[in-house]
């Protein structure tokens, strides 16, 4: 009879008795129902998963045989310490931004068992090899090892190499997680979690640079430098000695595979030392804010917020700001849309393929955030319904979450065009830069008030990457995709006149587009709120009926 399905109550009282071969088929069976029970919440989470499990095994192979027609290269050495490296990399970052896809990584889920550090450790870990994740990296250190093995020496380091890969990035994901699980189960650690596609948005980018700029720079031998000191680097180190047992360098080699067990070593101690502490030390986090003499903030009118205007205007305002600053996915959109907007721009200037026209990118990442104003608010607009009794109340309040949305988009869409022209010592159409992007911003909050009134739709709080309630991915699609096209035919006079300048060569009158760029752009921004405002104060009831599902 197994733990798990002796009768309570005659369980072993102690951790002695609890060793870790009992624990580790308990704690294995543990993740395989965990796992199960999450795929049958929704054949919608199944769908996802098994495509997940099949692009994941169809780059797993196809790197696997990458790596293995890499053997006898000149330089794989340096590509095999690198792949390993960045591998590493992406197991110690990926608790902070993923930690809510796998329950086991919250080992204070375990406090009230009685389980001694030690057992516990062995079967978690050996717990943890279960799952898409060990796979791959199963596959590419297996690779790996085959791109660099001659000779039966480089074989057996190889032998050893592939798993203390493995065991070395799953107990560094582990170490981090304990280490971090007090963050990683409060608002900060689920704003991490919704910041997760940022995160891979712009490691796109960057590898993508990356990759252009081997290209440009002699091919692999750029990788030279950086992998001689990676190879030293665990679990790097482990791979790199089979390259150096290959080269007959068996002194070298063993130093390099010490260095990964001595690694794993570590780990699995600062492992024990954050779970012994999560298990025995109280949880103070909010004994401050629970205590008598908590110094309380955010007051109305205190701070900065004394800067804001008087009346319905400021308080909106604030409130506005303040969802950017505390709602997980008014933040995860605000950042993204910032990110995105300043990388695409800067990216192309510093390959030299770009022009300082890039920089209205920002202009237009950031008036996105202007569509569907309300459904941020989800159910708790009826507190903004109960206040809006007229056409002039609805007015004030879509011009005031216009006011805010600008305090934050025109100095960034100002420090975006700078940067891209100094980048590309290309000062002189920059006045003409601005000037559009003033005009295609304007042109974007006129239409994300209509289309936040027209088309509005729920935004859920749960999950990270859920971001439209069931049922209403098409509106969001129209809303966003049809007032980016209207916004465009909006902004087509400005862009038209910039375009004129250009052809005629007159680049000397571009100056002009800065002040036509921005009253037109102001015009066009307070027509859009005129005309949504009355339609706004007719359909209260139905904008909340939208935002309010999911």
């Amino acid at each position: 009879m197994s733990v798990l399905d002796a009768p309570a109550g005659t369980g072993p009282r102690t951790g002695a008795t609890t060793g870790a071969s009992v624990l580790i088929p308990v704690f294995a069976r543990l993740k395989l129902a965990l796992l199960r029970n999450g795929l049958r919440q929704s054949s919608g989470r199944r769908a996802v998963y098994i495509a997940s499990v099949a692009g994941a095994l169809l780059i797993a192979a196809g790197q696997l045989v990458g790596l293995i027609l890499l053997r006898g290269h000149a330089h794989a050495d340096s590509v095999v310490v690198l792949l390993t490296a960045v591998l590493a990399l992406g197991w110690a970052v990926m608790p902070l931004f993923f930690s809510a896809g796998d329950e086991t990584l919250d080992p204070t889920r375990l406090v009230m068992l009685p389980l001694r550090p030690r057992p516990l450790i062995v079967a978690l870990l050996v717990s943890s090899l279960i799952g898409i994740g060990p796979l791959f990296t199963l596959c590419l250190a297996a690779g790996s090892v085959a791109a660099l093995a001659q000779g039966a020496g480089a074989v057996v380091f190889a032998v050893l190499a592939v798993p203390l890969t493995l065991l070395v990035c799953v107990a560094l994901a582990r170490a981090v997680a304990a280490a971090n699980t007090r963050l990683l189960t409060s608002r900060k650690g689920r704003d991490l979690a919704v910041l997760s596609g940022l995160v891979i948005a712009v490691g796109i980018q960057v590898v993508n640079f990356g990759a252009q700029r081997l290209g440009q720079a002699g091919g692999l031998s750029s990788l030279d430098p950086a992998a001689d000191v990676l190879r030293w680097v665990p679990p790097a180190s482990a791979v790199g000695s089979v390259g150096s047992a290959a080269e007959g360098a068996y002194g070298r080699a063993v130093v390099q595979l010490l260095s990964a067990a001595a690694a794993l070593g570590v780990l699995l101690w600062l492992w024990r030392r954050s779970l012994t502490k999560l298990m025995t030390a109280p949880d103070g986090s909010t004994t401050a804010a629970a205590g008598p003499d908590r110094e309380k903030s955010g007051r109305a009118g205190a701070g900065l917020w004394a800067l804001l205007p008087e009346g319905r205007t400021g308080t909106v305002m604030q409130r506005s700001l303040r969802y950017v600053a505390r709602d997980p996915k008014t933040k995860a959109a605000w950042v993204t849309a910032l990110a995105v907007g300043l990388i695409v721009p800067l990216i192309n200037a510093v390959q030299g393929q770009g022009t300082v026209y890039f920089a209205c990118f920002a202009s237009g990442m950031l008036g996105m955030q202007m569509y569907n104003q309300f459904g941020q608010d989800t159910s708790a607009f009826w507190m903004v319904a109960q206040t809006v009794s007229s056409a002039r109340d609805a007015y004030v309040e879509l011009r005031a979450r216009a006011l805010a949305l600008l305090l934050i988009t025109l100095p960034y869409t100002v420090l975006v065009a700078v940067v891209t022209a100094a980048l590309l010592g290309d000062w002189k159409p920059l006045p003409g830069v601005l000037g559009l992007s003033f005009a295609l911003l304007g042109a974007m909050l006129a239409t994300g008030a209509v289309a936040s009134v027209r088309l509005p739709y729920s935004i859920p709080q749960e999950g990270a990457f859920k971001n439209v309630a069931p049922g209403q991915a098409g509106l969001a699609w129209i809303s966003i995709l049809g007032g980016m096209v209207a916004a465009a035919v909006l902004s087509a006079p400005v862009i038209a006149l910039t375009i004129t300048l250009h052809v005629t060569d007159r680049t000397d009158w571009l100056w002009l587009l800065l002040p036509a760029g921005a009253v037109y752009g102001a015009l066009i921004a307070w027509a859009g709120l005129r005309l949504a405002a009355p339609r706004m104060a007719l359909r209260l009831p139905e904008i909340l009926t939208a935002v309010s599902k999911g």
